[in-house]
């Protein structure tokens, strides 16, 4: 009993399946420390507010102190001062020190007038509210990966449930075409048939195993789980019919909702901004400075001292560098507007082809279910007419490969379907909204 208890004591825990369904995956994807592509953006985002907080830092003012004691001599014939007496064999010496000065002062200066300035604050504004769109979208694109893979791993299962099934199929096919052996009215060709029909279900079954193994390691990396979680998916591949929704319909809300234009178009405003802002630089701009302070030789014979003004700075020739920039940023500006409009056409693309891949995948599903029912029937008869004697094993062997057919037609359609409705939902910026 003691050793008993020794072994359970030692022995590796074994940690239970986790279970996952699809609401459940997404969720873990998007979370900000799930998939890598989440983490990225939330950090680019992050990046794009530091930048405008800088902008806005140019408009406000600007206060520094300083504080100097230092100990000093000079030459005043090397700064120019010449000294002379009219006393006769007395001179002045032109070398002065060592003396000490003290300076203790905060000045401040304050942009009144930068027009090029405000629009660069309004410019990253436009960046931080890209950014954040252009989280969403990591969200969306995230969403939609992680459904697809966890649509590919429940495939996976359900090809492993039907080799299994036929796998069984298989053994029962088998042990008839021996009874009937056995009672005089098959042959041994029938079971050799049998048997090596049996031999390629059991390696389908390994196939298939492995395909699982291989689709849930990639659903665990497109969360951003650790690769040796045990996974158990909860939900299945099943036919759940989509509200009926119009081309028009679909490109409108798809306009609306995809957060990929919603940041192209901050993108594109980013741009328009920072053009506007270069060719501000050639307005006058004004600021204001001040400082106040105290100075002397030291703090008891220091006196406050202080200084306040306006300047006025007009651009006038930088040698073509301005008019280099502004080029170069309306050409940047139109450069976005060509993005804009190509990521409009792309997103009518986008929906015409999840719609037609969601109306086929349905008939799709129609069809399969029908010749399943159709090769299940025909396999039932088939092996009545096999022990009654009136048909060979050949009609068994045949409607069985038709039946696995059709169940692995079955499980591709339902597939299509579930991957049609993801890609109609990411088209029109929805994904993680149809799977709630």
């Amino acid at each position: 009993m003691r050793l008993v208890w020794v072994l359970l004591c030692t022995a590796p825990l074994v940690a239970a399946p986790v279970e996952l369904s699809l609401k459940r995956a997404v969720q873990l994807a998007v979370a900000p420390e799930g998939n890598t592509r989440v983490q990225l953006s939330a950090e680019a985002l992050k990046q794009a507010e530091s930048r405008s907080a800088q902008a806005r830092g140019a408009l406000l003012p600007d206060v520094g102190g300083t504080f100097t004691d230092q100990s000093m001599t000079r030459n005043l014939a090397a700064m120019g001062i010449q000294i002379t007496t009219p006393i006769p064999g007395f001179k002045i010496p032109i070398f002065v020190g060592p003396f000490t000065t003290m300076d203790a002062r905060v000045a401040a200066t304050q942009s009144v007038f930068d027009f090029s300035t405000i629009r660069r604050f309004q410019a990253s504004k436009a960046g931080v509210s890209a950014a954040r769109a252009d989280v969403g979208g990591s969200a969306e694109q995230v969403a939609g990966q992680v459904a697809r893979a966890y649509l590919a791993a429940v495939r996976a299962d359900a090809d492993v449930e039907s080799s299994k099934a036929n796998l069984t199929l298989s053994e029962a096919v088998l042990k008839q075409a021996e009874n009937q052996k056995a009672a005089g009215t098959g042959t041994g060709i029938e079971i050799t048939r049998a048997r090596v029909q049996l031999a390629n279900d059991r390696q389908r079954l390994l196939v298939a195993e492995n395909a699982r193994r291989s689709a849930g390691l990639q659903l665990l990396r497109a969360i951003g789980l650790r690769l040796d979680t045990e996974l158990l998916l909860t939900d299945k591949l099943q036919y759940v019919p989509v509200d009926a929704v119009t081309m028009e319909q679909a490109k409108a809300q798809a306009l609306k909702e995809r957060p990929d234009l919603e940041a192209q178009q901050g993108r594109e405003a980013t741009a328009r901004l920072s053009a506007s802002a270069t060719k501000l630089e050639r307005l006058p701009s004004v600021a204001a400075f001040g400082d106040y302070g105290s100075s002397g030789s030291g703090f008891d014979s220091s006196l406050p001292t202080r200084t306040i003004g306006i300047s006025v700075r007009v651009p006038l020739f930088d040698g073509g560098q301005r008019d280099a920039r502004r080029a170069e940023s309306a050409s940047q500006y139109r450069a976005e507007k060509v993005k804009t409009n190509d990521l409009k056409e792309q997103i009518e693309l986008d929906v015409r082809l999840a719609l037609d891949e969601l109306h086929s995948a349905e008939e799709q599903v129609k069809v399969s279910r029908e010749g399943l029912d159709l090769a299940e029937n025909e396999l039932a008869q088939a092996r009545r007419r096999y022990e009654a004697g009136v048909a060979i094993g050949v009609e068994v062997t045949d409607a069985q490969s038709r039946l696995e057919r059709a169940r692995d037609n079955q499980t591709a359609a339902l597939y299509n379907y579930n991957v049609g409705r993801i890609d109609l939902a990411q088209a029109m910026g929805a994904v993680r909204k149809s799977v709630e």
